[in-house]
């Protein structure tokens, strides 16, 4: 079982979206607004990180963790190294698995938690980035679509590894086998399983999206991606609040 934490939340999906706007801005093919908009939106996240912690249950490392990634976060709002920008995210990331650490116990439940929390970063801020760099083509058509592509890439592998974490003992599988009470009949697992479906074909259909030439596609695209964060979040988020029901 895990533990549903705002904080671990909220500093999870920072990291994983600083990381991911690295992978997109690291060539300098993209304009310095996107880095500030990336940024501005993933300090306020950590900063609520930071806020929940404190207010729901302090886990000191994951805290200042929280604390350092909205300080760099806003530090790289001036004109930065790229390089520079991975230690957001990285500092995130050890916060973020002191966090599922705190909320665990024994050696399996550890390393599950760390894996659960990691993967789920990768996974939700690749599909968050991609859904704002699907925005960003308004701002500066002329960009390659590689970088749109790199980041639907991201989400179509990381999808299996976050369908695997969470079926992992004790996992959405014993949800599904009625091993574990969801409290609602077994609903919210099925519900799960629907996210996850639901993600894979928007993910795959995204992808077919943006192999064609026109410039509506992206357009097409990025609305796909629309729905494809609410089903991934019912993927991470159905899951984490089930198992820790």
């Amino acid at each position: 079982m895990i533990r549903l934490d705002a904080s671990t939340v909220l500093l999870q999906w920072a990291s994983g979206g600083l990381l991911f706007c690295w992978l997109t801005v690291r060539n300098s093919e993209i304009g310095r607004g996107y880095t500030w908009l990336l940024h501005g939106v993933y300090a306020a996240m950590a900063a609520g990180a930071f806020a929940a912690g404190l207010a729901l249950g302090a886990v000191p490392v994951r805290e200042a963790a929280a604390l350092i990634v909205v300080v760099l976060a806003l530090l790289t709002l001036r004109k930065t190294p790229p390089h520079r920008l991975l230690l957001a995210p990285l500092i995130g990331g050890v916060g973020v698995v002191a966090g599922a650490l705190d909320a665990s116990s024994g050696t399996w439940d550890s390393l599950l938690a760390s894996y659960r929390v990691v993967i789920g970063a990768m996974f939700l801020g690749a599909i968050t980035d991609a859904m704002l760099l699907g925005h960003w083509y308004l701002v500066q058509p002329g960009m390659q679509r590689k970088l749109l592509k790199d980041l639907v890439e991201v989400m179509y592998w990381a999808l299996p590894l976050e369908v695997l974490a969470m079926l992992l003992p004790t996992g959405m599988l014993s949800v599904l086998t009625g091993s574990v009470d969801d409290g609602w009949n077994g609903m919210l697992g099925w519900f799960w399983v629907g996210c996850v479906v639901m993600t894979a074909i928007l993910v795959v259909v995204t992808k077919a999206a943006l192999r064609e030439r026109s410039y509506s596609a992206v357009m097409a695209a990025t609305g796909l991606l629309y729905l494809a964060i609410l089903t991934s979040f019912g993927t991470d988020l159905v899951a984490r609040a089930t198992l820790a029901g």
